[in-house]
């Protein structure tokens, strides 16, 4: 029945967008997109955006290949919401350490910042998800929309599609609900902006 759905139009589109804007894509993009925007050298943005790099993204994802891998998780998407504490809680590791690191390098605040956006929103869909299944995708989409937002200023609120987008592909896949998603990215934006604006 699933594959079916992904076979129509809706469906192999709504699969396009799961992938292009999954949450290990855009814990990817976001730090090399905030230490781009505060490097003054190559070098720094090698320090800063790799350090950030490998602890928000790399290692987290890595996870999650290796628990697929071994049989310990169905998907790469973690699907089965009683399988996500582990990996959840791993990568809230890895970010915590990163953030530890990029202090000790003395990375400017907006990048510093960005970071713990991703431990805080992380943080919160680890502890909703003991309980209930709240759409990752979308609250990883709508914290990223809300720091570019404030990093680069109005003309990114267009980003706020890309997550309308998001939330379509979870629920045309049958991955999420409707108030999973909108639950996801209702807790997303506005922990992303408060901790950002807090930090930043």
């Amino acid at each position: 029945m699933r594959a079916t759905r992904e076979r129509t139009v809706s469906g192999r589109l709504a699969r396009l967008i799961t992938e292009v804007l999954a949450p290990g894509v855009l814990v990817t993009a976001l730090p090399l997109v905030a230490a781009a925007r505060v490097s003054r050298s190559p070098q720094q943005f090698l320090l800063w955006g790799g350090t950030a790099l490998l602890f928000c993204a790399v290692i987290p994802v890595g996870v999650i290949v290796h628990g697929v891998r071994r049989g310990r998780l169905t998907d790469r998407h973690v699907g089965d919401r009683t399988q996500r504490a582990r990996p959840l809680l791993t990568g809230l590791a890895s970010v915590a350490v990163g953030t530890a690191l990029l202090a000790a390098l003395r990375a400017p605040a907006e990048l510093f910042a960005a970071i713990v956006v991703i431990f805080v929103v992380g943080a919160a869909c680890t502890l909703v998800n003991h309980w209930w299944k709240l759409s990752i995708h979308a609250a990883v989409a709508a914290a990223t929309t809300a720091v570019l937002v404030l990093l680069f200023g109005p003309a990114l609120h267009a980003g706020w599609l890309l997550v309308a987008a998001v939330g379509w592909s979870r629920v045309v896949l049958r991955d999420h609900t409707w108030p999973q998603v909108v639950a996801g990215a209702g807790t997303g934006a506005p922990l992303a902006a408060a901790a950002f604006l807090a930090l930043a």
